[in-house]
């Protein structure tokens, strides 16, 4: 069932805007109160990348009165593939400058607040002050918990959103929602310290169409919210596999998740890269005719343990599964290079034993599971460059 709007409309619109969201107002379920209550809100984005590019461009032409753009990052090339409210004249500007730009072309009657700062725990709450509601599309865990530690300090909505690989994730938390509505938080979904080893954009990679439908998607909770319309995702979480088109979501309950009773885990055969969190809610679809292979484990090791083996008599094989951009930045050396992706794809091709690394450990987990579910018996290095980086620099410290 709807919620409440969240703001009291606005008197009028200028006859200039009521020409431009025309289309808004000739909806049943919006009308003219709900475009006027768009015109009313002010929302706070949080990153002005993948998401929150086809998040500024859609709320922005919806007609939202006021956005708040917090990022601190510049423009960069391989921004443009996914955050399309950049172009490639911005490349090296800052990316709240686009926002500003954007909402000049699209509604001029949209105020947009730049904020090119980095949001932290200590500086949240002061960012996202005077908001009605707030949109996350930062890039890494420890934003998302400042972000909602301070929505649940003041009370504001939060319109959620993750995309990694092919696969995506929408809902909305609200610790303090209208009176019969459950409170939901993030720690609902990831309790705090369970999200491990998250690994990056650039590590995995995107699809770009993704960011631009779960952009969209979390425009769309933000405008059912703002103007107290439709059934918000308050509870639920939309589950996205772009590689298969399903959509499906799993319920969310306060205090325990449902979503963590269904944890889906990469099997095997599966050729999608890693969500944007490891522990992604499984989607609610019906059971398949073959049960799902079990994941096997398998076995790691420490890099000292891994230096110990290099030096003895029989050495052990390297397979290096990270991309080769990382590669050709920090080598390592006597490891057979193989991308994840194609390891994933004929893990049977790969001859064993190996010892696995990648950049972090992740990937390294989910080739190592792999390859033993075809019987190549394989071990991953914990924690990866960074942990044999880090073991050499103690060594000579």
């Amino acid at each position: 069932m709807p919620l409440p709007p969240l703001v009291e409309p606005i008197p009028a619109l200028s006859p200039a805007e009521r020409a431009r969201t025309a289309r808004h107002t000739s909806l049943a379920a919006l009308g003219e109160v709900g475009q006027r209550r768009l015109a009313a809100a002010h929302v706070a984005v949080i990153g002005a990348g993948g998401l929150g590019s086809p998040v500024m461009l859609a709320l922005a032409a919806a007609g939202v009165g006021t956005l708040t753009v917090i990022d601190d990052d510049a423009v960069e090339a391989s921004n443009l593939q996914r955050q399309v409210m950049h172009r490639l004249s911005d490349v090296g500007s800052p990316k709240v400058a686009s926002a500003t730009r954007v909402a000049a072309d699209l509604s001029p009657e949209t105020r947009v607040l730049t904020r090119e700062v980095r949001l932290s725990a200590e500086n949240a709450a002061d960012l996202l002050a005077g908001a009605d509601l707030v949109i996350d599309g930062s890039d890494t865990f420890d934003t998302r918990e400042a972000v909602a530690a301070a929505c649940e300090q003041l009370g504001l909505p939060l319109v959620w959103g993750t995309v990694q690989a092919f696969d995506a994730q929408v809902t909305v938390f609200w610790s303090s929602p209208p009176e019969g509505f459950p409170a939901v938080r993030l720690s609902d979904l990831y309790p705090h310290g369970s999200t491990g080893d998250v690994p990056t954009c650039a590590m995995v990679g995107v699809l770009g169409a993704l960011c631009m439908q779960v952009g969209s998607l979390m425009a769309t909770e933000a405008i059912k919210l703002i103007a107290g319309i439709g059934e918000p995702l308050l509870g639920r979480v939309l589950v996205l596999d772009s590689l298969r088109s399903r959509q499906s979501e799993v319920p969310l309950r306060p205090g325990r998740t449902a979503a963590s009773d269904h944890i889906a885990r990469p099997t095997a055969t599966s050729t999608a890269s890693a969500t944007a969190n490891p522990a992604t809610p499984a989607p609610v679809i019906p059971a398949p005719a073959t049960p799902t292979p079990a994941i096997p484990a398998v076995a790691s090791m420490s890099a000292r343990e891994l230096a110990e083996a290099l030096a003895s008599a029989s050495p052990p094989a390297l397979l290096d599964v990270r991309e080769a951009f990382e590669v050709a930045d920090e080598p390592m050396p006597g490891a057979h290079h193989v991308p994840l992706a194609t390891v994933l794809g004929d893990p049977s091709a790969i001859a064993g034993p190996v010892v696995v690394v990648c950049q972090a450990g992740t990937r390294a987990r989910r080739a190592a599971e792999a390859l033993a579910a075809v019987g190549v018996p394989a071990t991953v290095l914990t924690g990866g460059m960074n942990a044999w980086r880090q073991a050499f620099a103690d060594r000579t410290a």
